[in-house]
C-alpha cells in the first residue's frame, strides 16, 4: 500500500508534502508531484500538509480519480528507484495521464 497524489496537484504542486516526507519519496513532474510507491512508508506526513487534499491512501482515492494510482506507479517505470527525490530534481515529463489534461488558462 501506498498513497496517492491526485488531480488537485495538477498544475499547483504546493510541495508542502515534500518538506514533510521523511523518506524523500515524492517527485516532481512537469505538473504534478508523484509518490514512489516502492519507497513509501505509509508514515502519512503528507497527507495532512496537502492544501489542496490531493494525497490519498491507496484504498481512500476517490473512484472519480482512482486512476492516479496507476499513474503514480506508472510515473517510476523507466525512471526505476532512485532512492530519494532531492537528488534528482525535477523530471521534466509527466504520466500520460496527467500530461492530456488541458493547461489552465491564465
Amino acid at each position: 500500500m501506498t498513497y496517492v497524489i491526485a488531480l488537485p496537484c495538477v498544475d499547483v504542486k504546493d510541495k508542502a508534502c515534500i518538506e514533510e516526507c521523511p523518506v524523500d519519496c515524492i517527485y516532481e513532474g512537469e505538473r504534478s508531484l508523484y509518490i514512489h510507491p516502492d519507497e513509501c512508508v505509509d508514515c502519512g506526513a503528507c497527507e495532512p500538509v496537502c492544501p489542496v487534499e490531493a494525497i490519498y491512501y491507496e484504498d481512500d482515492t476517490p473512484e472519480v480519480w482512482a486512476d492516479y494510482y496507476t499513474a503514480n506507479v506508472e510515473f517510476f517505470a523507466e525512471l526505476g528507484s532512485p532512492g530519494g527525490a532531492a537528488k534528482i530534481g525535477q523530471i521534466h515529463r509527466d504520466h500520460p495521464l496527467v500530461a492530456a489534461l488541458p493547461l489552465p488558462e491564465h
